[in-house]
Order: structure tokens, then sequence, then C-alpha cells
């Protein structure tokens, strides 16, 4: 694995293999909750669309299993926002972690509500790419899963998604 502040290419890929986003974070460091990557704001992300910098700071979590990443961000960009995606691989070097975006996501905007994002999406692409059926099921669970530890702001979120990240947030410039 990769030291911290170490670079590691983020590579998110859409089921049918096109790219859904690629950049380049630093690795900050892990705790209980998986590894934790920085990206100052200015950051290129390449898309299908093209590449544009990134407008906010922000943090990813990438969890030691699971079908899910989270990103939090610096303000002014949604608090919370989880990506319900296939279980995130490492390469052997550590330095790129890749997975496929399964569309669903959980989205907890500041001071607000979570609520999820691109239900109909997952429904089009789920026939239009064949997903398979333990996919689809797996995709489900996770999100409902991240709905009930995501929650509110306040009173509510269960960590890494209540406070821990602003430490994280907070080493990145």
């Amino acid at each position: 694995m990769v030291e911290e502040g170490s670079s590691v290419l983020v590579d998110v890929r859409k089921y049918d293999g096109r790219v859904s986003a690629r950049w380049t974070a630093v690795r900050l460091g892990e705790d209980e909750h998986g590894v934790w990557l920085g990206t100052a704001r200015g950051v290129p992300v390449s898309s299908s669309a093209g590449e544009r910098p990134g407008r906010f700071a922000y943090v990813v979590l990438v969890p030691r299993r699971g079908w899910w990443t989270a990103t939090f961000c610096a303000a002014p960009g949604p608090e919370v926002y989880c990506d319900v995606c296939t279980v995130p691989e490492w390469s052997a070097d550590g330095t790129v972690v890749s997975m496929v975006d399964l569309d669903l996501d959980v989205v907890r905007p500041r001071g607000g509500e979570a609520h999820v994002e691109d239900e109909d999406q997952f429904a089009e692409r789920r026939v239009r790419y064949g997903y398979p059926d333990g996919v689809v099921e797996a995709a489900r669970q996770t999100c409902e899963w991240l709905m009930e530890r995501v929650g509110p702001e306040r009173g509510g979120a269960v960590e890494p998604f209540a406070s821990t990240y602003r430490y994280w947030l907070g080493l990145v410039g």
C-alpha cells in the first residue's frame, strides 16, 4: 500500500466501461472506516463529458468492504455524497482504486435530510446494460443501508457520516 501523501488514481467507470469520473487524489491515511483520499479545489476531474476543475475540496472514504464510497465536501458542495458502486478494488501497489458506478446515490445537502438520487437512471441502465440480479440486490441493499446511516446533519447520522470526516477534510488544502 502507498504511503500517506502519495498520489492515488481514482477510476470510476459505468457498467459499460465508459469513464464516469477519473482524478488523482492524495492518500491522507486510514482509520477503522477505511482509506481516506483528499482532493483540493481545482484538481481536474475527467468524465465522458470532458475534463473540468473541481469546484470545491473534498475527501473520499473508500471502505474496506461494501458496495459504496462516500465523498464529504467543503462548502458549497453537498455535505455527504455516497455513490453506490461495485466493491472498490485496489491495484497491487495501492496507486489505483477502481469501481463501477451503479447510478444510485445517497446525498445529504448542507443542513438537509438525506435522499436518494438517480433511481430512474438505475432502473434504465439496469435494463440497458443487463445488471445481474446479484448486482441489483446488492445495490438496493447498500442504498437502504446508507440511508439508515447518513441521516440528517444533526441527530441521526452514524459514523463515519456524522463528524469523523471533518478531521480528514481539514487536511485538504
